[in-house]
C-alpha cells in the first residue's frame, strides 16, 4: 500500500476536482478561507512545474444565493440563469487569489458534446496543452448556461474524470465532503470502515456506493465510483478524499494514506 502510494509523488500532470460542499458555506455563500488553502496547494504545485487542472463546481448554488433565490432551483432555464450569474463570480474570485500568488488562471467551459465530437475534442486537448506550456492553469466548469439534457454530463464528477483522460493526467483527485468510499454510509452507520485501497471496482464496490449526495450538490458516492471507472480505465490513478482541509491535496502527493486510492488499469 505505501509504495503505490509513494508513486503518487511523481505525478506531473495533475487533476484537481472540488465539489459544491467544499467551496461553499451551508448559507450558499464562497467559503473563502476555504477558496484561499486550495489556491494556495494548487500554486505550489504549479511553482514545482507540475501541470495543474482544477474542475470547479459551485456556480449555481453561488449565483442563486447573489439572486436571493431559496433552494436550488430545478428548470433548466433557471439552472442555467444561475449558472451564468454564478460562474462570473467564481472566476473573479479564483483570478483574484490565483494572482496574489502568481498564477494566471483560464476558464474552460465544457458540455458533453466537446467530448463525444471528435473535432471539439482535438480543439479542446490544443487548448488545454496551450495553456500548460504558457504555465497557466486551466479552470474547467461543465457549461450549464448552455447545456441541456441531450448535450450535459450532469455531475462535475463524470465532467473531471474526462478532463483527467483527455490531458493524460497522472492523478485525478475529487475533494468532497467525505473522507472517502466506507463499507457503509458513515452517516448513518458507526460501523462504518473507510477504504483505503481499491485495486479493482467490482459490483461490490459499486453496491456500496450511495445515491445521496449533500444539501448543496448533486453529486453521490454513486456518481464518483463512475468517475473512478472513467480514471482507472484510462490508466489514472485517483483518489477521493474530504475537502474541509483542502491542504490534503499536499498529504496526497506525498504518498501518505489519506482518502480513498482507486488503482488505474495495467496495460
Amino acid at each position: 500500500m505505501e509504495d503505490m502510494r509513494k508513486t503518487l509523488q511523481d505525478a506531473r500532470r495533475i487533476v484537481v476536482k472540488v465539489g459544491t460542499s467544499t467551496l461553499t458555506h451551508e448559507t450558499g455563500k464562497l467559503n473563502l478561507g476555504r477558496i484561499e488553502v486550495l489556491v494556495r496547494q494548487l500554486a505550489d504545485l504549479s511553482n514545482q512545474g507540475k501541470d495543474v487542472v482544477l474542475v470547479t463546481s459551485g456556480a449555481i448554488v453561488v449565483g442563486t444565493s447573489r439572486v436571493g433565490l431559496s433552494g436550488r432551483p430545478r428548470t433548466t432555464k433557471e439552472k442555467q440563469a444561475m449558472a451564468a450569474i454564478g460562474q462570473g463570480i467564481l472566476m473573479q474570485v479564483y483570478e483574484k487569489i490565483f494572482a496574489e500568488y502568481g498564477c494566471v488562471v483560464a476558464q474552460i467551459l465544457l458540455t458533453k458534446a466537446d467530448i463525444d465530437n471528435g473535432k471539439r475534442y482535438q480543439n479542446a486537448i490544443n487548448t488545454f496543452n496551450m495553456l500548460f506550456e504558457l504555465n497557466v492553469i486551466p479552470i474547467v466548469n461543465e457549461n450549464d448556461t448552455v447545456a441541456v439534457e441531450e448535450i450535459e454530463f450532469g455531475d462535475n464528477d463524470t465532467l473531471s474524470a474526462y478532463v483527467a483522460s483527455l490531458v493524460k493526467a497522472d492523478l485525478f483527485i475529487i475533494l468532497s465532503d467525505i473522507d472517502g468510499l466506507y463499507t457503509a454510509d458513515p452517516r448513518t452507520d458507526k460501523e462504518a470502515e473507510l477504504i483505503s485501497l481499491v485495486p479493482e471496482i467490482t459490483p461490490e464496490i459499486e453496491e456500496l456506493a450511495s445515491e445521496a449526495g449533500g444539501a448543496l450538490g448533486i453529486g453521490g458516492m454513486s456518481t464518483k465510483i463512475t468517475a473512478a471507472k472513467i480514471a482507472v480505465g484510462a490508466g489514472i490513478p485517483m483518489v477521493i478524499s474530504n475537502g474541509e482541509n483542502p491542504a490534503v491535496i499536499q498529504k496526497i502527493i506525498a504518498g501518505e494514506e489519506v482518502g480513498t486510492l482507486f488503482l488505474p488499469k495495467q496495460g
